[in-house]
């Protein structure tokens, strides 16, 4: 005796990869509440204070920080889970990966700003992204610079969000592979990387 198997015996599609999905009549909403939480919880810090921003509008990291050296074992596993955590959460983009830089040598101030992304998570776990059944397909992208951010090799940061009618699809935080010498140099940096994001997406 054979038996056949569709799609439409798996039923509503839920849970896939850390990801929750929420299938409504208004739309879609994604998000990573559950995994969240038990990041927060496997670094010991679900008893921590909340924090409204997961980083400081000023503060600067630096690896050529005198502070002492950390782990580099929880570091690197703090990072990963994090990274994880982007999927779902371009809020943290940012100033997960700017903490990434400093993997092969964190230090004390690197792990604090660390487990400052974690306190804000666990205050925000069940932020994510809604996509509305209306939505249209319109493709739209933002982007901004920080110029010379990083106190040492004076790079800047370029940022860009990406949404397909009123749905993020695409968002990175990756640092310039030039020294800007200006604030508009690095804007057009910034630019000319969200046009290239721009046209990849249409054709995809």
């Amino acid at each position: 005796m054979s038996s056949t198997f569709e799609m439409s015996m798996v039923g509503e599609l839920s849970y896939f990869l850390g990801l929750q999905i929420k299938q409504l009549k208004e739309g879609i909403f994604i998000s990573q509440s559950k995994y969240a939480k038990n990041l927060v919880k496997k670094f010991e810090l679900e008893n921590a204070s909340h924090l409204k921003t997961p980083m400081g509008s000023s503060q600067k990291l630096s690896k050529e920080d005198v502070a002492a050296s950390v782990d580099h074992t929880l570091y690197r596993s703090m990072i990963g889970s994090l990274l994880y955590l982007t999927a779902s959460r371009p809020d943290i983009m940012f100033s997960v990966c700017l903490c990434a830089r400093y993997q092969s040598d964190p230090k004390v101030t690197h792990l604090k700003a660390l487990k400052r992304i974690i306190r804000y998570v666990g205050g925000t776990t069940d932020l994510g992204i809604w996509y509305t059944k209306d939505t249209n397909t319109n493709l739209v992208g933002f982007s901004d610079s920080d110029w010379v951010g990083d106190v040492v090799d004076r790079k800047s940061t370029t940022g860009g969000c990406f949404y397909l009618g009123r749905g993020a699809i695409s968002w990175s935080s990756k640092k310039q592979p030039i020294m800007a010498l200006s604030t508009i140099e690095a804007e057009y940096i910034t630019t000319s990387s969200a046009i290239c994001q721009i046209v990849w997406l249409r054709g995809f």
